[in-house]
């Protein structure tokens, strides 16, 4: 284990690095912190190209399988100061370990019609907050994936990363421009549904039909309605208090989840 004190180290700048987007779309890695979101990742075969972990830290078993399985597969596992690791993650209180990951493929090949009766999909999502937890959802309710349209947060941002809380490994992942998607689905059996206010049926009494492709749009402005045009099934969510709409992930989720209910 090699140990770096410096804040001018190279491996150090390179890991500050990838916190900007430029940087990780040229090295096409990304960042990952915490140890449960790490061990996530290796019980689903992703394991880092850099283990950078704090000196000083407690032990734990499962930091120790990590770091085993990390230079068993060739990685290079490091030591560094807390004030390395808070330049690292840009955090004054960072967690003891972060890790380098190749990005995973986002191509719309990765998502199959007949892993799971519900897809999610999210049309230009700005908030990587919003995304991160649109992952977690998709996770939760057994989704077959999640498909980002058009210009999206970027799936592999420290933030996205950390609120997906390791479903960034778990779901498959594309990304791709309405059109693309849309060519892609109708070459397949495939139900678009919209969140909408443009003539939409109730969403707890609406016709679902499997695979669902369950899409939400953009936090402030919705889905375009050309797009909307589009879709096989609209559908609301009744608002009972004096707030017009729900956070755009938040209705992903409901939507989600009575979708399941549907058609199980």
């Amino acid at each position: 284990m090699r140990q770096i004190t410096g804040l001018s180290n190279p491996t150090v700048k390179y890991l500050r690095s990838l916190r900007d987007k430029k940087h990780r779309r040229r090295e096409q890695r990304f960042m990952a912190e915490g140890l449960r979101l790490l061990t996530d990742a290796r019980e689903t075969g992703h394991l880092p190209e850099i283990l950078a972990m704090a000196e000083g830290r407690e032990r734990h078993p499962l930091l120790d399988e990590l770091v085993a399985a990390t230079e068993a597969a060739g990685g290079d596992v490091i030591e560094v100061s807390q004030d390395a690791l808070t330049k690292i993650t840009g955090k004054d209180n960072p967690q003891a370990v972060c890790g380098v990951f190749a990005e995973l493929d986002t191509a719309l090949t990765r998502i199959s019609r007949d892993g799971a009766p519900l897809v999610l999909v999210a049309q230009a999502m700005r908030d990587p907050g919003n995304l991160g937890t649109m992952l977690r959802t998709a996770d939760a309710v057994g989704a077959g994936g999640l498909v980002l349209i058009d210009d999206c947060a970027d799936p592999f941002s420290v933030e996205a990363v950390r609120a997906s809380m390791g479903a960034i490994f778990t779901v498959p992942l594309a990304q791709a421009r309405w059109e693309e998607f849309r060519k892609w689905l109708r070459e397949g059996p495939g139900q678009l549904v919209a969140a909408s206010l443009r003539d939409p049926h109730d969403y707890r009494d609406a016709p679902y039909a499997a695979p669902c492709f369950v899409m939400v749009g953009n936090e402030s402005r919705g889905l375009p309605e050309e797009y909307e045009a589009e879709c096989d099934l609209r559908v609301t969510i009744p608002m009972l208090g004096r707030a017009d709409s729900l956070n755009a992930s938040i209705a992903g989720a409901v939507l989600a989840y009575e979708v399941l209910a549907k058609l199980r």
